[in-house]
């Protein structure tokens, strides 16, 4: 077993059978007492996202679920950060990954992030990290304001590595952050800047040095 991450909310582990097999197994049972039942909710919310995305390609299958756990297959790869994507196949992959991913119902809500992007062996698109995943029950304005922001933060990074080859419409979609981002800019981020980074002591770009889920 190798730790990948230990914190508040509990730890992440990789394991690897016999055969070679690797699985990733998330167990909110070291959580903070104190953190304990955000830990079990957001370990809900990624369950239940893995479970609607069952069958997509780039995104981590779901191999079990009980008692605070998650356990999940181990996707090949490389953080965005490291891999620095610089193909625009990547960039129209990661795209066409959104939209299979949104025509589920479901926003993945933190890919600003860049090690939530993988980069795989093949140089296509991978996904993890899903507990803060919107799974809705319909198309509402809420789920298109998130599902726009998905794309946008798509965008940023495209702009980061791959800067030259945004189109018009593109650079239109980086310009309209939708009203809930708007809103969360001026008013929710700096609360959460302060709770994550004083009394949690993450970072926006925690994982950022290595492969962490």
């Amino acid at each position: 077993m190798t730790l990948l991450k230990q914190d508040l909310f509990g730890t992440v582990a990789l394991l690897e059978s016999a055969q070679g097999q690797k699985r990733v197994v998330r167990d909110t049972g070291a959580a903070r007492w104190w953190l304990a039942g955000l830990a079990r909710h957001l370990a809900r919310r990624e369950r239940r996202a893995l479970e609607t995305l069952a069958g997509l390609d780039g995104i981590p299958r779901l191999l079990g679920a009980a008692g605070g756990q998650i356990e999940r297959a181990w996707i090949e790869g490389q953080p965005m950060q490291l891999a620095r994507p610089a193909d625009p196949k990547y960039y129209r992959e990661a795209l066409h990954l959104l939209r299979r991913l949104h025509a589920r119902r479901v926003a993945h809500n933190d890919l600003a992030k860049e090690p939530n992007w993988l980069v795989t062996p093949e140089g296509l698109p991978a996904l993890v990290d899903f507990q803060l995943a919107l799974v809705a029950p319909r198309r509402g304005r809420l789920f298109r304001m998130l599902a726009h922001d998905d794309l946008r933060h798509l965008l940023k990074h495209k702009r980061t590595y791959l800067p030259h080859r945004l189109t018009a419409r593109e650079k239109r979609i980086l310009a309209q952050p939708s009203l809930l981002s708007r809103i969360w800019r001026s008013t929710g981020k700096r609360v959460y800047r302060f709770v994550t980074r004083r009394v949690l002591g993450w970072s926006d770009r925690e994982g950022a040095g290595d492969r962490k889920l």
